[in-house]
């Protein structure tokens, strides 16, 4: 068994798209429209045939509680992982992106943790 596709609600498609790709450096794999949203896919740019992590719009009420709730409490929502995180911290700071945490050696890791301007926690880490 394998993950193929990873869900991330967003509070916008159209800018989560933005951000991902442009600041976070992902690739866009599908975008099919569904009506009023699209079933909106990234990849990683060095592993394209990698897992997807789908941009979910979180129109139903238990997932725009679930994503309001996690990012009042601090919870990251998902999980990136860089080779090196000082270099990727700066890298994303000039390009505008916030830190909520900014890298912090954790026992093995070290961890930081940005805000994707679509309702989402999103923690970095460094092994």
């Amino acid at each position: 068994m394998n993950i193929i596709v990873n869900s991330l609600f967003v509070t916008d498609q159209a800018k989560a798209l933005t951000f991902y790709t442009e600041k976070l450096g992902f690739v866009k794999k599908e975008d099919v429209p569904l009506g009023k949203f699209r079933w909106l896919t990234l990849v990683s740019a060095d592993d394209q045939d990698g897992t997807e992590l789908l941009l979910e719009p979180d129109e139903h009420p238990a997932a725009k509680e679930y994503q309001k709730r996690i990012f009042a409490d601090g919870i990251p929502a998902t999980m990136f992982g860089v080779a090196d995180i000082h270099q990727e911290h700066k890298r994303l700071l000039e390009k505008g992106v916030k830190f909520t945490i900014a890298p912090t050696k954790m026992g093995a890791v070290t961890i930081a943790v940005l805000d994707d301007t679509c309702g989402n926690l999103i923690q970095i880490i460094q092994k």
